[in-house]
């Protein structure tokens, strides 16, 4: 049982960095082809390193490789632990896919050959890396992350004050234009990030009646390792007595139950409502 877990949770560790790996190589390309040529600063910590690079001789990438060890320093430092392997991993992975294609592609030129379009086409890719893989390539993540613990501030509100000074520090460097560009990119791709990102945070309640109410349970306690709660329910039609399954879980439990349910029990009778906070005290587990 401990060798099929401990390979199941080999094999899915190695899905998950193949999957950030690509990602977080989608952004990079994002930010060389279409967020550099536009010669705007769009919310992140590559955008102020375009910036910074304006006045000291060295790339784009070697720049965002700093930026982004310093606030890793710094946010071990000030939040621990928080900062996970993941992060670590996308915040160097980043620096290091622009670096080769500084290489690969040196003075490259717009593809469109206007700032406007490199804008949006730059919002278009993160965006849908953002939708479909729930990527983060650190940076002003972990400003977020900072601010949302010492000032109290909601992640998605965070991400956007941060991804905003970083937009109006462009005025250091660009014209109007490009100011008034960065702006309202850094606009429109907070609105991606809250809604996508931070949104995931999001619990959801579900509500189960159902004749496989055992298997249900089963289910919800050792597949996805969650707890739950029975409620004595009676119908208003025949007043025949039900009992609700309630659980909280997750976007990914929330998938792999409704999946369950539609498989094993398609009358299932389910409601589901969101959940934006939760507080509770964590069972001790007795050895």
């Amino acid at each position: 049982m401990n060798k099929q877990k401990k390979k199941g949770f080999t094999s899915d560790t190695l899905k998950e960095t193949a999957v950030m790996t690509i990602a977080v190589g989608i952004i990079a390309a994002a930010v060389y082809f279409f967020l550099i040529p536009s010669q705007t600063s769009i919310s992140s910590i590559s955008a102020l390193a375009i910036i910074i690079a304006h006045y000291v001789p060295l790339h784009v990438s070697t720049v965002t490789m700093i930026l982004n060890v310093v606030l890793l320093l710094i946010g071990f430092v000030t939040c621990g632990k928080e900062f996970g392997a993941k992060t670590v991993y996308t915040s160097i992975l980043l620096p290091v896919y622009l670096a080769v294609f500084e290489h690969v592609f040196p003075d490259f030129e717009s593809l469109t050959n206007s700032s406007e379009l490199d804008v949006l086409c730059y919002i278009l890719v993160v965006s849908s890396i953002l939708f479909n893989m729930n990527a983060s390539s650190g940076g002003l993540d972990i400003v977020a992350k900072i601010m949302n613990k010492y000032l109290h501030i909601e992640l998605g509100k965070a991400m956007s004050i941060s991804g905003m000074c970083v937009a109006l520090s462009s005025a250091l460097i660009f014209d109007k234009k490009a100011v008034v560009l960065s702006v309202l990119g850094t606009y429109f791709n907070g609105i991606v990030l809250d809604h996508f990102i931070f949104g995931q945070n999001l619990k959801r309640r579900v509500c189960i009646i159902t004749k496989y109410e055992e298997e249900v349970r089963q289910f919800i306690l050792h597949e996805l390792h969650s707890g739950a709660t029975f409620y004595e329910a009676t119908g208003a039609y025949n007043m025949q007595k039900h009992r609700e399954i309630i659980t909280i879980v997750d976007k990914s439990e929330y998938q792999k139950l409704m999946n369950y349910i539609i498989k094993k029990d398609p009358e299932a009778f389910v409601t589901v409502y969101t959940v934006s906070d939760m507080r509770y005290r964590p069972k001790v587990r007795s050895f």
